[in-house]
This record gives structure tokens, sequence and C-alpha cells, in this order.
């Protein structure tokens, strides 16, 4: 295969996306199964992911905290339906400095049991309520199949845990971080979702209710990109986590928990990629602008050179994140082509006739069409530039979601445009697991999300044909 001639997303998607993360920079398989080493390229999204979140948390009372990775098993075991829910991809340690251990410890997979365990001692009065706390760090959770970022033994991720002193209390919590991670997704990432409930079967395990935004890849699959859970007193009670209320009258807290992971940036590279390769959102782009100089001698790299290093100057002090790519190892069409694969949103090239002529040529990664202007010209627009390909591409991925999410009449419908058009099918449901469970044998897709608030469809369950009690949402998933 050449340089640069990857897979095409329409014969093969998912060597298309192997290809992008490996040759990208993005992240490789790490020593141990199932593990990953997160490259530079893809780390730094991860901490303009990580910035975007934490303000948005900040701004809604939360504080950072840390808890431990390795808490005694027992305490797993004490949430029944949690423990149920996790004990297949529970990594357990049995044995430490050379010796067995007297008491197994569990490697979190989620860290509810050793917060909640901890939320007990800190908890007496509603007055010592709410507790507003996420934490920023790895979870493991033993995947048989694995794939970089979308599912992998080990990975990154936020965890919110709060408590509160009454249930709508929570629920509202639920609710707001559900909103902040939908802002995150599409006015940062520019990746539209779609803001729902889980069916039952679907829910975190011990949870109440479980609030979810799903996107639509390129191949037509959705991703869960993050989840917002209402537990009600269920781990309040498994943790004995009591207050004294108002009225002096005992009761249990209520909970939330809340995550989102490096999966997003599966998720990004899938809703945004083309055949050449990523194309990020300036918003989170670790850079945004990249100058290419090209010169032949000494001479023209003398004349050129200084030109890009000002232009870059003027847009660092702009806030722009730059670079000028004056290695000499490598011919200026191998830059370009690194720097598309690359998904940078702006490439700058400035060349000997260009300094002559006071201009520069321009080519946004999402027309790819060179545009020649002024060197003023470039760097005073650059900032609305940037500012339009992040909406292009918002617009881009609405319009192949709208175009991919489709009315379901009848069974016959749904399995058919499930198995030949994927997608997004929304049609009535009767509640049934049972009939969840049928479309997910006949075609491997899911519910993925029910609307945020119950509807009534006023039609048929296109399963069975029973009344329909709320509307839901089928589609293949990773």
């Amino acid at each position: 295969m050449a340089r640069n001639a990857l897979p095409k997303q329409s014969e093969d998607f998912p060597s298309w996306y192997v290809e992008v993360v490996k040759r990208a920079g993005m992240a490789e398989h790490g020593l141990a199964k199932g593990t990953m080493v997160i490259k530079p390229h893809g780390y730094a999204l991860w901490e303009a992911i990580q910035k975007a979140l934490d303000d948005r948390f900040k701004a809604t009372g939360h504080e950072n905290v840390y808890f431990p990775l390795l808490f005694p098993e027992k305490l797993l075991s004490k949430e029944a339906e949690h423990v149920e829910g996790f004990a297949p991809q529970v990594a357990v340690v049995t044995h430490g400095g050379g010796e067995k251990l007297e008491e197994p410890l569990v490697i979190r997979p989620t860290s509810e049991a050793v917060i909640w365990s901890t939320y007990a001692n800190w908890v007496q009065s509603y007055r010592d309520l709410p507790l507003l706390y996420n934490q920023w760090c790895n979870v493991v959770r033993w995947e048989l199949r694995t794939r970089l970022f979308l599912r992998t033994s080990e990975f990154l991720w936020q965890e919110g845990h709060t408590a509160h002193a009454s249930g709508p209390e929570a629920v509202e919590e639920t609710l707001r971080m559900l909103e902040v991670y939908r802002e995150v997704c599409e006015d940062v990432l520019a990746m539209p979702v779609y803001p729902g409930r889980k069916s039952p079967s679907e829910r975190f395990p011990g949870a109440i209710e479980t609030y979810t935004i799903e996107a639509l890849m390129r191949d037509r699959r959705a991703l869960q990109s993050a989840t917002s859970h209402f537990l009600g007193q269920n781990f309040a009670r498994a943790y004995d986590v009591q207050f004294l209320n108002r009225d002096g009258v005992l009761e249990y807290a209520w909970a939330t928990s809340w995550g989102m992971s490096t999966r997003i940036i599966g998720g990004l590279i899938m809703v945004h990629g083309d055949d050449s390769g990523l194309r990020l959102p300036p918003k989170v782009a670790p850079l945004q602008v990249v100058i290419v100089p090209i010169y032949r001698s000494d001479d023209e790299a003398g004349a050129v050179l200084p030109v890009a290093r000002s232009l870059s100057d003027t847009l660092a002090g702009d806030g722009i994140r730059s670079r000028v790519d004056d290695r000499d190892q490598h011919r200026p069409g191998f830059k370009f082509s690194e720097w598309e694969l690359k998904g940078v949103p702006v490439r700058i090239e400035i060349g000997p006739r260009d300094i002559a002529a006071g201009q520069v040529v321009v080519v946004p990664r999402t027309s790819g069409e060179k545009r020649t202007m002024p060197v003023g010209e470039a760097s005073s627009t650059m900032t609305s530039m940037l500012r339009d390909i992040q909406q292009e591409l918002y617009d881009d991925a609405h319009s192949f979601r709208e175009a991919n999410t489709h009315d379901a009449h009848d069974y016959d419908e749904l399995r058919a445009g499930l198995e030949a058009e994927a997608g997004f099918w929304v049609g009535a449901w009767c509640g049934d697991t049972a009939c969840e469970q049928k479309v997910s044998q006949d075609t491997k897709a899911t519910v993925r999300f029910l609307p945020l608030e119950v509807e009534d469809p006023g039609a048929a369950c296109v399963v069975c044909g029973r009344p329909g009690v709320d509307k839901a949402a089928w589609a293949r998933a990773y």
C-alpha cells in the first residue's frame, strides 16, 4: 500500500479506522493484550476534551477529587445488581509483594463502590449535602474484543459521583450533566448527538434511570458518547450513606454518576474523517494551522522561512495554534499529505513566488480548495476561517445523521432498514424486553435511546403490533 493510500471508507470502514488511528499517530496497542498506548497527537486531543469538560464541571459547582485504583473485593459485592453487571469484566489482584493477599483487591472498573463506602464517613446531616465531585482517572474492564479508543481493557475517563438530599435534586443533576456532555459534543467536537433514556436492559448496573447521548458514525453505526445515571438510593443503601434531614429524620442519600471516556476520540475520528484521514474540529485540534515553506535552495529558504515564522508568530498572538513545518528531510508533497492525514484544519503554503507577490496559499482541510490571498489577509481572517470550518464540520455531520435517521412503521420495514441501510430507525415500542431481544437477535441492533420524556407514540409496536407505550430508536452500535 502506498504511503498515503488509506482504505476507502465505503469499501472497508474498519480497516480505514485502524489505519487512520495508526498512521495519524493517534494510538497503538500496548504490550498487554487489550491495552493502548495513546500517542502525542491522540493525547493532545484528550487534553482539549478534558479542558472543555473540566471547565464546565467547575462552572456547575463540581470539584475534582481522586480515589484509589484498588479497593477490597468485598465492597463490590455489596450492591448485587452492580456486581452482577460488572462481574465478567472485573480484574482482581490476588498477589502483592511476592505473597498472596489476605483479601483480594479489585482494580476499579468504575468507582461507585469505593466512593460510596467513603461517602458514608463524610455524610451525617443534610448540611453535608450535596457532594459534587468528579475524578479524572483510568479504569480496567477485561474486554475480550478490543479496538483502539473504542473498546480497550484499560481506558481514561472522568467519572462524576454526586450525593443529594432529595430525589428531584439528583434527577436535576443527572440531566444537567447530560446537557454538559451534549454541549461539549456539539459545540466543541462538532458531533451532533441525540439525548435520551436507555431502555431498562441497557441501563447502568444499579441505576434507576440511565440517560445517554448517541452519535452516528460514517458507517451508520451508533456510538454511545457519554452517559449520566440517576442511581436513586441504591448505592446509599448498599454502603449505608445516611443523613439526618431537615426534620431530624434519618434517610438515605440520593446518588448520580456520569462519565465520558477516551472512546469519544474514536467517535470524533469516525464522525468527521474522510478517505484522506482525519478532519479535526478547530476547537480541539492540537494544531489549527500548519505553515509549509517551499524552497529549493538556501537563498530561497532565507527568503521564505522568515515570512513563514513571522506569520506563525502573528497567528500565535491571535491565540491560534500554529506551526512552521521546516523539516528538510521531507518534500512539500509529503508534508501536505501528512498534515491532511492528521486532520489539521488549515494548511498555508509559502514559496518564493508567493513571497515576491506578498501572498500565501491557504487550503482548508474541509474543502481542500487552494485560495491565494495577501499575507495580511490570511492572518486577519484566520479566526473567522477556523470558526467557519468548525461549523462546516458540524453541519456536514448533522446532515449525514438526518439523512440516516428513518421512521419505521412495521417490523418488516425496521428489519430490512437496519440490515440494508443501517442508521437510526425510530418506531413505536411496547416496552417489552422480548421485542427488544427479537430485534437484537434478528438484526444485531439495540435500542440506542428513548425520548428524554416518555412519549405516547400513538401507534402500535413495530415489533409485535401491541399498543406502543414509547418511541425507540434502534441502531447497530459500537
